[in-house]
């Protein structure tokens, strides 16, 4: 998951000779990590001052879910969603593809405290696994609270029928993979004004835990919330979700991290219908 902050994006130059156009996947990554090779996850902890909780953190994410460990805790309550119709704008980060709201998109009521919706992103394959299990795209919504603090909802998808939410904007998305990323800019395509609704559903299970963010500079006490209901999506829509990105970051999960004693709750209320 990353929300959008300022220093895990940095120029770097591109040398091209005899050349003014190249092709996207033969672009030099412009970001300052990636997924593969000496800016890899392993190496993350190396790669600026300001990423070495990515090392040496103790709460890091994802991690791998283990159902027949989870704690059932009856003090959780049902994540309360409420979104609205907001302007939006789809971003190609290199890293991933994420869309951004501008102004009040809505608030997560999570453990009686509110979350402004910010952003939210998608991860292709999924970074949290269900029993050793990795699923082919994982989705955040990214909330942040008045003082500062992160809340994620975090939704796994399996192959089957096209995702709807998905659905509405790739067209923009395959738009997106056309667009050029110049050095530390981003690629954007407005997306006007778009309904949310379809993404505040209730939440009849999900599984808790205190984690990081799964990029640099992998902040921690982040409130992960993985709804336990999986969602489908086409392989057409994933290749689209990868289409924009760089070369390095096509498959951007980061592995799973070890619990280091810390338990995983799950809230499941079996007469609420719904997500």
């Amino acid at each position: 998951m990353a929300p959008r902050l300022s220093f895990s994006v940095f120029a770097i130059a591109l040398l091209l000779v005899g050349a003014s156009v190249f092709a996207k996947q033969e672009q030099i990554n412009s970001i300052s990590f990636s997924y593969v090779g000496t800016t890899g996850p392993g190496h993350w902890g190396n790669l600026n001052p300001n990423y070495t909780t990515c090392s040496h953190g103790k709460w890091q994410s994802p991690v791998n879910i283990v159902r027949d460990k989870v704690v059932r805790n009856k003090k959780l309550k049902p994540l309360t969603r409420d979104y609205a119709a907001a302007n939006a704008t789809l971003v190609d980060n290199g890293f991933n593809i994420a869309i951004r709201f501008e102004g009040h998109v809505g608030v997560l009521v999570a453990d009686g405290k509110n979350f402004t919706f910010k952003q939210m992103h998608w991860h292709s394959p999924s970074e949290h696994q269900i029993d050793g299990k990795r699923f082919p795209v994982e989705m955040h919504l990214v909330h942040q609270a008045d003082d500062g603090s992160f809340a994620v909802v975090s939704a796994l998808y399996r192959y089957g029928d096209p995702d709807p939410f998905i659905s509405k904007i790739k067209s923009k998305m395959d738009e997106l993979a056309k667009e050029e990323r110049e050095g530390h800019e981003e690629a954007q395509i407005p997306l006007g004004v778009m309904k949310t609704k379809y993404l505040s559903r209730n939440t009849r299970k999900y599984y808790r835990y205190f984690g990081s963010l799964t990029t640099p500079p992998c902040t921690e006490k982040i409130m992960w919330n993985i709804v336990g209901k999986v969602k489908s999506v086409s392989k057409d829509q994933v290749k689209a979700l990868k289409a924009p990105l760089v070369s390095s970051c096509k498959n951007n999960s980061r592995p799973v991290q070890p619990l280091n004693g810390r338990h995983i709750e799950v809230y499941h209320d079996d007469e609420l219908r719904g997500n």
